[in-house]
């Protein structure tokens, strides 16, 4: 008798004519599927037509002129490995605009750039998740060589659809080459930079308010979560300081002197969002302090108030706790008007208590 196995390919899953799901063969995902775009220029212009990866480069070395500028979105190995064996791109280079999860850099192979920029997106509070979550961030990989760019987008906010609409609406600027696209790109995730920041700015101011106004209460714990975002922030912002540095002092031959001075505008916004962020995270550990020490506080008036109120209850109960004593001879006890004097003494002696207590602000 032949062994099981040779009759596992004819199982198929209880109650249904469909092969089990294991047996169902891996579907391919086309390359089409990952690019949003594929484009190419000649002279700032853009060819009509719709291009292949493969076809594209073709037709810019056919023509010794242009640049081909492919965006991807989320590719995984598979399928980038198609483009980077058209364009000779390196492994480890591949590697990481796969795997993403890259602090900003700039690294050169060859005749080839590859940069890692992080996006970030403000989400503020209206939505559901922004008590754990107000900066989001993303990736966005720039692959630059003499004749192509290549973009690996991770995130759903870091499209480069308006970048790549504002280009083509400047021929001249995109005349400029590859670099002009990559400086193009920085630019846009700068500006997206200050764009937080700002916001990042009103958030602060209104916790500062909410924070000093009289009789304000304040969750120590929103400044936390909000410190933790802009450390984030910073994480994402403050490493790209070098590469955008590299770029302006003449790192590569395929940034050229025109484009460099470009880079220098970027690079002095880039400071701007430093200073802010640097400047934020001092403001929210002295708030995180200011709110400590008002809620200590709190805490220090409301023990003053119950420890009076203590005191108050206390004399009453003593003097309660005397008369109600098993014995037979008490002062006052068979006396007819000893009741109400109990009565009056307690009351004046309360009153007394209130009075100090008043007077020194602990009621």
């Amino acid at each position: 008798m032949p062994p099981l196995s040779a009759f596992k390919p004819a199982l198929r899953v209880a109650g249904s004519r469909k092969p089990a799901p294991a047996l169902l063969p891996k579907l391919r995902v086309p390359i089409s599927a990952y690019i949003v775009d594929c484009a190419v220029y000649i002279e700032g212009e853009r060819l009509p037509g719709r291009w292949t990866h493969e076809r594209a480069l073709a037709e810019v070395r056919e023509r010794e002129d242009g640049f081909v500028w492919i965006g991807l979105h989320e590719p995984d190995e598979e399928q980038i490995t198609g483009i980077a064996d058209v364009f000779g791109l390196h492994e480890l280079a591949v590697e990481d605009a796969v795997h993403a999860h890259n602090r900003p850099k700039i690294e050169r192979y060859d005749d080839m750039l590859f940069m890692v920029l992080k996006t970030v997106c403000y989400i503020g509070k209206s939505e559901p998740h922004a008590e754990h979550e107000i900066v989001e961030t993303g990736e966005v990989m720039a692959f630059v060589g003499p004749d192509f760019v290549i973009t690996v987008r991770h995130g759903e906010h870091s499209s480069l659809r308006d970048v790549r609409r504002n280009l083509e609406a400047d021929p001249e600027q995109l005349a400029l080459g590859p670099a002009a696209v990559l400086h193009a790109i920085a630019d846009h995730v700068v500006d997206t930079y200050l764009e937080v920041t700002e916001a990042i700015e009103d958030d602060i101011d209104d916790m500062e308010a909410q924070v000093f106004t009289p009789r304000s209460t304040m969750d120590a714990e929103q400044i936390y979560v909000l410190k933790r975002e802009v450390l984030e922030l910073r994480r994402a912002v403050v490493p790209l300081t070098a590469p955008v540095r590299k770029l302006t002092e003449g790192y590569s031959s395929l940034v050229p002197h025109e484009v460099r001075s470009y880079f220098r505008d970027v690079d002095d916004h880039l400071v701007t969002v430093t200073e802010r962020i640097a400047g934020f995270n001092e403001l929210l550990t002295s708030l995180v302090d200011a709110a400590l020490a008002k809620i200590t506080m709190r805490q220090n008036t409301d023990m003053r108030k119950i420890s009076s109120y203590v005191a108050l209850i206390s004399v009453p109960t003593m003097i309660a706790g005397i008369y109600g004593m098993n014995f037979d001879v008490i002062p006052g006890a068979q006396w007819s008007f000893g009741f109400p004097m109990v009565l009056v003494v307690s009351f004046l002696i309360c009153a007394f208590l209130f009075r100090v207590f008043r007077r020194n602000q602990w009621l």
